[in-house]
Formats: structure tokens, sequence, C-alpha cells
């Protein structure tokens, strides 16, 4: 998974040029889009692991409920019952997931939100593609006004 959306990020930052009436690169203008859109694939990745690791520790802690023996630690502070560990250390397994793909989301937000910073940022003039401009020039004693036309 990791690969596929390396490779789609890759793909849409080959430097492919900006046509004359847009005003920014094409890695910039998708790949704002891109970011967002991984940004919230991996939130919801990091939601599904923490919904994993909060139903394994409320099964947890129903089997210390049950019997409290069952939640005994050992002398190098593990559980002394073998199932009640490997939930714990699935519990953890889960939770370290979620935090890396929170982390991994915030990142993918944030350089979404310097893209579009950046973008707006950006000084904008009239595209060259607009066959057909007004003129206005005011001096001093007239003004003149016209059409200016490219071919």
């Amino acid at each position: 998974m990791r690969r596929a959306a390396l490779l789609c990020c890759l793909l849409a930052l080959i430097g492919q040029m900006p046509l004359a009436a847009q005003g920014s690169p094409a890695p910039i203008k998708y790949g704002k889009w891109l970011l967002v859109t991984g940004s919230i694939g991996m939130n919801l990745a990091a939601a599904s692991a923490h919904q994993n690791a909060d139903s394994l520790f409320d099964l947890l802690g129903e089997r210390c409920g049950d019997d409290h023996a069952l939640c005994d630690l050992g002398a190098g502070g593990a559980y002394a019952d073998a199932e009640s560990e490997r939930l714990y250390q699935a519990t953890v397994a889960y939770d370290r997931r979620a935090r890396n793909w929170l982390l991994g989301g915030e990142a993918a937000a944030l350089g979404a939100a310097v893209l579009f910073v950046w973008e707006f940022a950006r000084p904008k003039g009239p595209p060259d593609n607009i066959p057909f401009e007004p003129k206005v020039s005011i001096g001093s004693q007239r003004t003149e006004i016209g059409v200016a036309v490219r071919f």
C-alpha cells in the first residue's frame, strides 16, 4: 500500500509543464489534492487501528473483570497469563500503528496546506491566451479606450 501511494505521488510530481492558462505547475496544482486525499486515507486508517486497539483493550478488561488472577503481573512486569499478555501486546501494536498513521496523515495535511498557501501567494497575471483585451489609458487631458487583438 505504501509503495502504491509513493508511486502515485511520484507520477503526480513528474515535471509536467503548466498549460498556458494555468497559473501553477502540475505538481503543485494536483499534488495538493493528492496530499489531501492521502491525509484523509491515513486518518481513516488511524481511526481503524485505534478502534482495533480499543476493542482488544476492552476484551482484556473483561477478562480481568471476570477473573482477577488472569491479570496478575509477573516479575518482569508482563502478564503472567499468556493470553492476557498477547491481548496487551496486540493493543500496544495497534496503538503504535494508529499513532504512525496519524502522524503521516498530519504530515500530509501540513504539506497540502503549504501547497495551497504557496499557490495562493504566487503572483497572478492575466493569461496569455485571451484574444481580445480591452485597453483603457487615462492621461492628463484625455482618456483612450481601445481593444487589443492578438493573432
